[in-house]
């Protein structure tokens, strides 16, 4: 016999349910209390970084919050500008995402089950406040996390975008990301990705647990947005993990954010940055015959880049190869564990040029190899730096083709291929060096000073995507409702070998395997959304999410004609 689930009195009276596990849950409502802002224009500091915690975060003392904050002060410690950080006053109120086993009917009892978006509201509210209304000269750097990442994304079209320098969302439950869409996205491909979408590793991330703001990046915040989410976090990616969603910290990722607001705060101000992230840089050197005149112009270059390298806490390593018929594999001189300044240079001396005989050397084969050989460090900005003055094979050793390569460089990071080579073959390299962000560089016109400055500076920490196959959830495959009466819901589901969570409005209640769920005592005088999402948990490590099937719910009719008989009347004396 089947078991029903029951759900009562939805609206901030007694609830009761029967449902498997609680997800998440909205707590207590706490008073919103209004920013007080200074409007003295002389103690208005030239930059403001405010940070919207998440759920249950305590103002001024929360972990997020104070990551973000040291992460990117840490920075602006390096630069003459007058700053100050806002931990956003608004309720963040606190919801019991991390109590997974704990019964339903514990919780809601006392809750009301519209806190969470009202908490959100609040949040978009004052922030404008601050934005809007105070300090017409100060720009703004905007953060936010998970509940404070809805803040943000929320507030963006409120907002007056020529005061925002950039705003960073992380693990936003409103995401939105179009190329994540489809059995096969073009996300899964490394194509038409947002340009917003700075580390989204799941390439079928498509649109947020709780839905998406669309468009996620209004039109005058192109470049002024950037949003992470950790692989297999529950709210924002298709996967469904909740120890991923708390991880931002531990994950370093708002330090990998730091880097990318720091540049765009130097940048605004006009202020050098000698701030710089980790990097792993690989050289790769054709050692053909035809290479004696070029090797000695890029000795010391190379000796300068590697020498920037480790002084930034970056790593090195050395390789060499020649043509496909010379019987010669790529030959490592020192590699990112241990290669100090003293092996690399020592490597260089040792370099034997030699061999060759055509206009084509077997780099695609030799850069797979280095590119596979390496362990590159998670956050470290990924270089491959190749020195040539010929042409390459296609296909080369074991049928590997230029897409081949450039896949393999996506899928580590990606590794961004900056190729030093001649202005006779300088248009051949265009390809590999722009889809995998890197550069072309003309060793007799160019000057090989601005490659390595240009590398140095260049953040591009985490992958935007990991591109693979993907895996799927199917979606429900039917749905009925019955309004049994004007305050009850009685929906029969069919998702076969699934399970089904319930979300309605903001409020996440749990995951189900029953197929007959009976809502009742809604509140029909408010527009209610109930969200039936499967998820497919064949896959301890693969558990993922499908999109959702909607029902929307509007106010009904006797609340409608109650408010029209409450509106004022007009045109009387």
């Amino acid at each position: 016999m089947r078991e029903k689930i029951h759900i009562q009195k939805y609206g901030g009276q007694k609830t009761k349910i029967k449902i498997r596990y609680l997800v998440m849950m909205l707590a207590l409502c706490f008073s919103a209390s209004i920013p007080k802002i200074n409007a003295n224009a002389e103690n208005c500091p030239s930059l403001r970084i405010v940070f919207a915690r998440g759920s249950g975060g305590e103002r001024w003392n929360d972990q997020n919050y104070l990551t973000f904050k040291s992460t990117l002060e840490t920075k602006l410690k390096t630069v003459s500008l007058d700053y100050e950080f806002i931990d956003l006053d608004y309720p963040a109120v606190s919801v019991g995402i991390n109590n997974l086993e704990v019964a339903l009917g514990a919780l809601i009892g006392s809750g009301d089950v519209y806190t969470f978006g009202e908490s959100v509201n609040t949040g978009v509210r004052n922030l404008q406040k601050v934005v809007n209304n105070s300090c017409p000269n100060t720009k703004y750097v905007l953060g936010g996390y998970s509940q404070g990442a809805m803040v943000i994304s929320k507030s963006l079209s409120k907002l007056n975008p020529d005061k925002i320098i950039y705003a960073a969302t992380f693990g936003d439950p409103k995401i939105y990301l179009p190329e994540g869409k489809g059995i096969v996205p073009p996300a899964c491909s490394g194509e038409n990705l947002s340009d917003y979408r700075v580390y989204v590793p799941d390439c079928q991330a498509y649109k947020g647990l709780l839905g998406a703001y669309i468009p996620y990046e209004p039109e005058n915040y192109i470049g002024k947005l950037g949003t992470w989410c950790n692989k297999r976090d529950i709210f924002c990616s298709s996967r469904f993990n909740i120890s991923d969603h708390t991880a931002y910290v531990s994950n370093n990722i708002y330090d990998d954010a730091s880097m990318k607001i720091f540049a765009k705060i130097t940048h605004h101000f006009g202020l050098e940055n000698h701030v710089s992230s980790l990097h792993d840089t690989a050289f790769l050197i054709d050692s053909t015959g035809s290479m004696n005149g070029m090797i000695d112009k890029y000795k010391a270059e190379a000796y300068r880049l590697a020498k920037e390298t480790l002084d930034t806490g970056g790593r090195i390593a050395l390789f060499d190869y020649r043509d496909l018929d010379d019987p010669y594999t790529p030959l490592e001189y020192c590699n990112f564990e241990n290669c100090t300044l003293e092996a690399f240079e020592s490597g260089l001396s040792r370099i034997v040029i030699d061999g060759g005989g055509d206009n084509k050397e077997s780099l695609l084969s030799a850069s797979s190899f280095v590119m596979r050989t390496l362990n590159w460090q998670l956050g470290s900005t990924k270089s491959l730096v190749v020195l040539t003055d010929d042409g390459f094979l296609q296909p080369d050793r074991d049928g590997i083709r230029i897409g081949d390569v450039i896949q393999l460089s996506k899928n580590i990071d990606p590794v961004n291929f900056y190729i030093i080579t001649d202005s006779d073959t300088k248009d051949l390299y265009t390809e590999l060096a722009e889809k995998t962000g890197g550069k072309v560089v003309d060793i007799e016109n160019e000057s090989l000073s601005f490659l390595t400055d240009y590398i140095i500076e260049k953040n591009d920490g985490l992958p935007r995507v990991e591109m693979g196959k993907p895996f799927t959830a199917d979606p429900i495959k039917s749905i009925e409702t019955e309004e049994v009466k004007d305050d009850t819901l009685k929906i029969k589901i069919e998702n076969p070998d699934q399970e089904t969570m319930v979300i309605i409005n903001d409020t996440i209640l749990g995951i189900t395997k029953e197929t007959e769920i009976t809502i009742s005592e809604l509140d029909r005088c408010k527009e209610n959304t109930i969200s039936l999402v499967p998820i497919y948990t064949g896959y301890a490590y693969y558990n993922i999410r499908g999109e959702s099937t909607d029902i929307h719910l509007e106010k009904n009719e006797q609340c409608k004609a109650e408010m029209k008989l409450k509106a004022p009347k007009t045109g009387q004396n």
